[in-house]
């Protein structure tokens, strides 16, 4: 078998950023407590009200002041039991109903899902993979209603294809045969894979107590990879945006590898673009092409050095444009880039606003918030007269964690506004970008990336034309300042209750103790533990399991420019040895891998967590917990200490938050076969959740398309939805029996 190859798995960053190890280390000199066994837990120092350092007078002290958060409801439910079946398994007193499903209508006229690779127009079907997902209510008039619990629309990403893993792979279950994969692709194959990606806009509602998806709404409708785009912000107009489509650089083609959500105070969606660079290709000599100019920096900082191929070989559909501009090579014989596609790639990778409810209305790419493998983004709580921040991982090994803070204060009055994308104008196409530097004291800072930050106009690897090239070379700035590389930042949420921030950290096979080369680390504070786990008899090393991060910032708030840090919960086997694996000593109901999304409910205070695994897989389907968060400082110092291969000790502090308890944390939904659990929204009282079931069954061979019985799964056809036998992503609705709150 072919190995699958992971396209969230990229890693470009070979900067020098040392990730404070080498603070770290000069600190450790000094101290005495280090135990001899390799991976020993060093004293665990507990403190009343935060983070204490230990070890002598020079360890700075880093004191978190008590946060008082009002009361939550403990968990009420059975937590679910890890399992392998092929089907959604809830708590007894829930039912999960499919609502949307891959090819589902979206229009009056589009026929019914076939499910058996014959169907195509999926311009009006439900796209591929659905990820991230935000809800907007609308009343009985249609208009839009932030109190609306009956009838709404959902606004869904579409990610990415079930790939078979070879080159020119195909996303196999949409083509009747399982498509080509060798090159070139037929035009056919490569439209309906591009048009299954992008965004969905679907109205549902609720009749009784059963949800539906309504197939001819007006409000229906898709964002493709095809579908024009307006540029905002400070890369608007700049020479870096220019390409045969937009001269001016004012406009791009299309949304792609969409990934996490948010939504704004004022009522829009953001949806962030993810793994977008390894959609293009480049030729073998474009690097000499283009004279080895800085652009070749670029290009390789993220993911495309020259001769690299493309996901899909979707440049091979044919001579037409839209095949043509997955190529961004320099072809043309133009100085600005107005002749060919050599500038694509800066078209791709930021967060992007969409009007849900006006389909009419372009979305737009907010350059001012960075360009990287963007998740969610979370915006702090709204202050009547302090900027909103914004907060957003890069989805990447060995990547940074960011924020965008806006120049303009909020104002209550536009949290209804006239026009959502114009209000989005005025908060997020002005503000400064900062990224993380976690420090190994429990403290951290914001650092900004602009010109007027010395060490980022000095940077001697990229000059900086101005802050538009700061803003789509994000990547760049942020390895010029030396921000802390970490375990994949995923999904991010800001707690209604203390407005502190929550990152997973999905996972990281680069940690080493004996780390070498520019894509090892060492552990270090924030990503502390490098480990051997076992997936059956195959090892797998590094951090295989991930960690949640919370961060609470300084006392000015969304402003701030210093933070202070703990790991909330990392994720592991329950069995696994609580020194060095289980530090948030999880039980049999609680253990997990690779958490990936993350959602905090507005009604109920429950965050909910879910997982993307590969480490765990064995022993269970992914998974979703709720949980009831503290706050940062509520747990432990920790001393982790490693031995190396010349016999010299590691140590590494972290801070571990508060182990959890059974009416804290606990499982409460396991997925069907080699899926992904993702997106999660839910209705303003609370009582109905919506969850995205991704990719069921990728792990099906290509070569067993034609017998279903061999399919790793069948869901959700075996569930009663739809056609055929094919697995399909789906979006879930969950609702409580006896008609409660969920998870309560």
């Amino acid at each position: 078998m072919t190995e699958k190859i992971d396209f969230n798995d990229e890693n470009s960053n070979t900067s020098n950023n040392l990730t404070f190890d080498t603070v770290l280390q000069a600190r450790l000199s000094r101290r005495s407590l280090l135990l001899g066994s390799a991976g020993a837990a060093g004293a665990v120092a507990f403190a009343t009200v935060g983070l204490t350092g230990c070890g002598g007078t020079n360890d700075p002290a880093v004191v978190v002041p008590p946060v008082v958060v009002p009361p939550a409801p403990l968990l009420g439910f059975n937590a679910v039991a890890k399992n392998l079946n092929d089907v959604v398994t809830v708590p007894v007193g829930y039912t999960a109903s499919v609502l949307y499903a891959l090819g589902d209508p979206l229009r009056a006229g589009t026929a019914a899902y076939r499910n058996d690779g014959t169907d195509d127009d999926f311009e009006n079907r439900a796209g591929d993979h659905h990820d991230g997902m935000e809800w907007f209510g609308l009343d009985a008039s249609s208009r839009p209603s932030a109190s609306a619990v009956d009838r709404g629309l959902l606004a869904i990403n579409h990610e990415a294809t079930t790939d078979t893993g070879n080159p020119g792979s195909s996303s196999f279950f949409l083509h009747a045969n399982g498509g080509t994969t060798t090159l070139p692709r037929p035009a056919a194959e490569v439209d309906k894979e591009v048009a299954i990606h992008g965004i969905s806009v679907v109205e549902v509602k609720k009749t009784g107590s059963a949800w539906a998806n309504v197939s001819t709404s007006a409000f229906n409708f898709r964002l493709t990879p095809l579908s024009d785009i307006e540029i905002s912000g400070p890369a608007r107009s700049n020479a870096l945006l220019v390409t045969k489509y937009s001269t001016n650089g004012v406009r791009t083609r299309g949304t792609i590898n969409n990934c996490g959500t948010g939504k704004t105070p004022w009522g829009s969606l953001l949806t962030g673009e993810e793994n977008w660079a390894g959609y293009f290709t480049r030729g073998a000599a474009d690097d000499a092409a283009r004279s080895n100019d800085k652009s070749v920096t670029s290009l390789k900082r993220y993911g495309r050095a020259q001769g690299a191929a493309s996901r899909h070989g979707w440049e091979t559909g044919g001579a037409a444009d839209k095949y043509q501009r997955w190529n961004n090579s320099k072809l043309g014989a133009s100085s600005d880039g107005s002749d060919d596609y050599r500038n694509e790639l800066n078209g791709m990778g930021y967060v992007v606003e969409v009007d849900p409810y006006d389909k009419t209305r372009a979305a737009r790419k907010r350059t001012a918030m960075g360009r990287f493998a963007h998740e969610s983004a979370s915006f702090s709580i709204p202050a009547a007269g302090k900027p909103l921040a914004v907060y957003m991982g890069d989805d990447s090994r060995n990547e940074y964690i960011y924020k965008f803070v806006s120049t303009a204060n909020w104002d209550a009055a536009d949290a209804s506004p006239i026009s959502a994308i114009a209000t989005g104008d005025k908060y997020l196409d002005s503000g400064k970008l900062y990224v993380a530097k976690f420090a190994s004291d429990g403290t951290g800072q914001w650092i900004e990336l602009a010109l007027s930050n010395a060490t980022v106009a000095a940077y001697a690897t990229y000059t900086f034309a101005d802050h538009a090239d700061i803003c789509v070379n994000t990547r760049l700035a942020g390895d010029a300042v030396g921000a802390t590389k970490m375990d994949r930042p995923e999904w991010n949420g800001v707690n209604p209750a203390n407005g502190e921030i929550y990152f997973t950290l999905t996972n990281n096979s680069n940690r080493n103790i004996n780390a070498s080369g520019s894509s090892q680390l060492v552990p270090d504070s924030a990503n502390p533990r490098a480990y051997t786990d076992f997936k059956g008899t195959t090892a797998q090393n590094g951090n295989p399991n991930g960690h949640i991060l919370r961060i609470k910032e300084g006392t000015v708030g969304s402003a701030a420019t210093t933070f202070t840090w703990d790991v909330y919960l990392f994720g592991a086997q329950s069995d696994a040895d609580a020194t060095t694996i289980n530090l948030s000593a999880l039980t049999a109901d609680q253990d997990f891998s690779s958490p990936d999304g993350l959602v905090f409910s507005r009604n109920t205070g429950i965050m909910w967590i879910q997982t993307d695994d590969g480490a765990y897989t064995d022993v269970t389907n992914c998974m979703m917990l709720a949980a009831m968060p503290g706050q940062v400082g509520d747990g432990a110092k920790r001393t982790l200490n490693y031995t190396k291969a010349d016999a010299s000790t590691l140590s590494v502090d972290t801070y571990v938050g508060k182990v959890p308890t059974p009416a804290t944390l606990k499982r409460f939904l396991v997925g069907p076969k080699a899926c992904e659990i993702t997106g999660l929204t839910e209705t303003p009282d609370g009582k109905a959740i919506f969850i995205n079931i991704q990719h069921p069954g990728e792990t099906t061979l290509l070569a067993n398309i034609a017998t279903p019985s061999l399919y790793t799964s069948q869901w959700p056809s075996n569930a009663g939805y739809g056609a055929g036998n094919r697995p399909r992503s789906a979006t879930i609705v969950i609702t409580k029996n006896d008609g409660g709150k969920i998870g309560t």
